[in-house]
């Protein structure tokens, strides 16, 4: 197949980037032996512009998204986070290329207003929507014109080459990274910990305290240095919702405490992630697998190998491809639900 996908590649970031699902996306459907052009919405409004400045090259960008479908004439059009390109140009391409199938894939959380207003205006113009929260949530959507699917944070080989899981020596026994105070208080539940915990293991949390948030390569060494982390949604409790943290440590062999609103138990095999209830009882479990390294290393181990196998970038890319096609789906795919 031939895909376009559009969506935030980070250029001007010149390597300093957030581990992107856009990029791991592009890197399974060309695994997958697809032929993938990527567009980036906000890099060429910015490259496009007078001065640089991006809102003045929004226009353009328009413009040269259409070039871009005229060169490429892909059989699949994946639209991610790019809110510079318009309904409008979508439905012209549409209009001159009837053909393309569309898709709009969204990984931010529902619990943000304006994120759930992004989606229905998105699946007024294409034929299918993925998003990162599980299908009962997304029943509010269901007058909506296009099909909704529900798609999971996915590993790559590539990306997270770290296993943890078989190591003794690192120095870190907590993680907890963070850059966004909006719509949370999870905060509380850091400091909450810091206070029980502090004289009793290494807790390391950049982005808050003071801490600067890290990035890139800085994100992988604190990452490389870690036994346990802490994966802290903005919110908890929408169904099999959670930011890319999850993939993150699990796939490096990370043992994680997740709450259990999110209801991941019903995904995930028994003893692989910790799950808790309240600040007391996370408390708890971070001192029982802090106090237990064997049986730390066995769970985290045995969430490495579930993700690799079975929710890795090929899976992901060729689910959203067969979806979007509706196609037969080629594997027993473990996150699938009915779509509507």
């Amino acid at each position: 197949m031939r895909v376009l996908h559009v969506a935030y590649q980070q250029l001007r970031r010149y390597g300093k980037t957030r581990v992107s699902w856009a990029n791991k996306l592009t890197q399974g459907l060309i695994r997958n032996d697809h032929f993938v052009q990527v567009f980036s919405d906000r890099d060429v409004a910015a490259f496009e512009a007078f001065l640089g400045i991006r809102e003045l090259g929004k226009k353009k960008a328009n413009q040269r998204l259409i070039e871009t479908v005229e060169a490429v004439e892909p059989d699949l059009m994946i639209v991610g986070h790019c809110d510079l390109i318009t309904n409008e140009t979508l439905a012209l391409i549409r209009q001159r290329w009837p053909s393309i199938v569309m898709a709009h894939c969204n990984n931010d959380p529902l619990f943000v207003p304006s994120n759930v207003d992004r989606i229905r205006h998105r699946a007024e113009v294409v034929d299918a929507v993925f998003v990162s929260t599980g299908m009962p949530e997304l029943k509010q959507f269901e007058t909506s014109p296009a099909r909704f699917y529900h798609m999971p944070n996915p590993v790559d080989a590539s990306i997270e080459t770290l296993d943890n899981s078989q190591r003794t020596d690192l120095p870190v026994d907590l993680l907890f990274c963070s850059n966004s105070n909006d719509f949370t208080q999870r905060r509380d539940i850091v400091v909450y910990l810091k206070e029980q915990l502090g004289d009793e293991l290494n807790f390391n949390t950049p982005g808050s305290f003071g801490q600067s948030p890290v990035w890139g390569r800085d994100y992988e060494r604190a990452l490389a240095d870690t036994r346990m982390g802490l994966n802290l949604n903005r919110q908890e409790g929408d169904y099999w919702y959670s930011s890319a943290r999850m993939a993150q440590l699990a796939g490096s062999g990370i043992l994680q405490f997740t709450h259990s609103a999110p209801k991941f138990d019903e995904l995930l095999p028994a003893e692989t992630l910790v799950y808790f209830d309240d600040m007391e009882s996370l408390r708890d479990r971070i001192r029982e697998f802090h106090h237990d390294d064997a049986k730390r290393q066995a769970w985290a181990s045995r969430a490495r190998t579930f993700f690799h196998e079975h929710m890795n970038s090929k899976l992901y890319a060729q689910y959203i491809l067969e979806c979007s096609l509706e196609m037969p789906l080629s594997h027993d795919y473990v996150w699938h639900r009915e779509a509507f």
